[in-house]
């Protein structure tokens, strides 16, 4: 069995973030630790008076390779992988005059870092950290003798340890050691994506993906459930790298929304402002207008119903108009690329209503890859970044669209990319008045977004519907004329769709024969 307490006699201190570093190194010395170091951070450690002695002074080597080969060495990975009670081990110990490391604090290389600021290829492989990552395995791997700290947060708890037993608990040396193949893993696996992005080389056989642990949730998208935010270093603004500005904390399921109401938003041109409403992960209300607040208007018109309770997101800074409708009803999570200080003060009489300010929109059309978990495996795939200035649109029909038409059918097809499929939109002038998401046929989705714009129109003193004169996009072809004609019967005059079914040419006789206009994309949206 590991011995419990095992007493820090030495250690090897070699760290890129020297947060806390000189009070740790000097409690240590004080404690009477000897303590072994490499370039920076020995210079940093001897600044403070206390102790140390450089590796070159424990292997007998130089550090050379410009710093590449220096940790690398028999006198350190023997020191840290030896088996203190084991004999034939403690032999070659005493053979080679290696003598053992109790200790070692490690952190890596910016890697993640480095990526993320779109650094030249030269100097991000030289940001890859090779001795860092073996110390710490070896450590890790050798737990019951050594403990390895990776993290600043950990020098508290080592030093209350030492202090107290005269060394680090086995229980604790264990979770350290999770931690620490937890933190390598995840900075193996930035590197092999970011390789794998760079190169195409999209069918890698291994993947991997790493985080770092943000938050743990009170629980997931139900009590029952343990979840946890984690970020990966993606530098894209959202969610992960928003900073909340009053609030409680977020939830899994807003985290989940605010995401998908971010990136809907984000695919608007920030000149011209834009207003989305989400609940559930769908879209309940989209909406360009003259001002945030006019779009706000708009856009909760289309379903008041869902709107409430919802994540709205706006592309350009909330400003105190809009601020002042938005708090009219009960809403979650307001994110947007800022906040004016006037709307701020609005927003902040509603305690518990969550602000996020992310300084700008993302790029819809930036590369990256998404990820799903299944039983025994995970689905990877590139992010949808499709967009109608890709393709070119084709007139199927004898009718063409309008200009007025036709900007409403490109509203409409933005939003349908981030509508759970089956998904149909209904747009009028600028504002979605109809969604159908995630039915089981398309003709379910035309129907259920059709009778609630029935409903919104009730609660807005409007009679009929709000889709009479509206414009459709479906986010995949219309396998049979029932979608599409249930989209004309409910007021639509022009569609848009991939096409691609091998009855086209039904719906689109069906399309002529009823007078409308129909644009085929050539490219799907599916969102499961």
């Amino acid at each position: 069995m590991p011995n419990a307490i095992v007493p820090i006699q030495r250690a090897l201190l070699s760290v890129f973030d020297k947060t806390g570093m000189e009070d740790f190194a000097r409690e240590l010395a004080r404690l009477g630790v000897d303590l072994v170091s490499t370039g920076g951070t020995s210079k940093l450690i001897a600044g403070t008076g206390a102790a140390v002695r450089d590796i070159s002074d424990l292997t007998g080597f130089p550090e050379m390779m410009d710093g590449r080969v220096k940790t690398l060495h028999p006198k350190v990975h023997g020191g840290l992988l030896a088996v203190r009670d084991n004999p034939t081990h403690k032999a070659s110990m005493d053979e080679h005059a290696i003598g053992a490391i109790d200790l070692v604090v490690v952190n890596l290389y910016p890697f993640e870092a480095t990526i993320a600021k779109n650094a030249s290829y030269d100097e991000t492989i030289e940001n890859i950290d090779i001795g860092g990552p073996a110390m710490i395995r070896s450590a890790a791997k050798n737990h019951a003798y050594v403990t390895v700290v990776v993290d600043p947060n950990d020098y508290a708890q080592v030093l209350e340890a030492i202090r107290q037993q005269g060394g680090v608990p086995f229980e604790v040396r264990q979770r350290l050691a999770a931690k620490a193949y937890a933190r390598t893993a995840a900075y193996d696996a930035t590197i092999s994506n970011w390789f794998a992005r760079l190169l195409g080389y999209n069918d890698i056989p291994y993947r991997a993906f790493g985080g770092r642990l943000a938050e743990v949730m009170r629980y997931g998208e139900n009590p029952h459930q343990w979840a946890a935010f984690y970020r990966n270093g993606e530098a894209r603004p959202g969610v992960a790298t928003a900073t909340q500005l009053q609030g409680k904390s977020l939830s899994y399921n807003n985290l989940n929304d605010t995401d998908a109401a971010f990136e809907l938003i984000s695919e608007f041109d920030p000149a011209v402002p834009a207003v989305a409403i989400i609940k559930h992960a769908n879209p309940c209300g989209v909406a360009m207008g003259t001002t945030l607040a006019d779009a706000y208007r708009k856009a909760q018109r289309c379903d008041p119903v869902s709107a409430f309770g919802g994540i709205v997101a706006l592309n350009q800074e909330i400003d105190e108009a809009t601020a002042v409708e938005i708090v009219k009803i009960f809403t979650e999570v307001i994110v947007a690329p800022g906040a004016s200080e006037a709307a701020q003060k609005i927003i902040a009489t509603k305690k518990n209503l969550r602000l996020l300010v992310t300084g700008a929109l993302a790029d819809p059309k930036q590369a990256g890859v998404t990820f799903k978990s299944l039983a025994g495996g995970m689905l990877v795939q590139s992010r949808d970044n499709g967009r109608l200035d890709d393709v070119e649109l084709k007139v199927v029909t004898k009718k063409a669209p309008s200009d007025a038409e036709m900007a409403d059918l490109k509203l409409a097809w933005k939003v349908a990319k981030h509508v759970k499929s089956n998904a149909i939109i209904y747009v009028k002038d600028g504002a979605t008045v109809g969604i159908g998401a995630g039915q089981m046929s398309r003709l379910d989705s035309s129907r259920v977004a059709h009778r609630k714009s029935i409903d919104a129109a009730e609660a807005a003193g409007i009679e009929g519907a709000l889709t009479q004169g509206s414009v459709v996009a479906s986010d995949a072809f219309f396998p049979f004329p029932d979608g599409m004609l249930a989209a004309v019967d409910a007021g639509a005059t022009a569609l848009i769709q991939p096409g691609g079914s091998m009855n086209d040419q039904a719906v689109i006789d069906a399309a002529d024969a009823r007078g409308v206009a129909m644009v085929f994309t050539g490219m799907r949206h599916f969102r499961h």
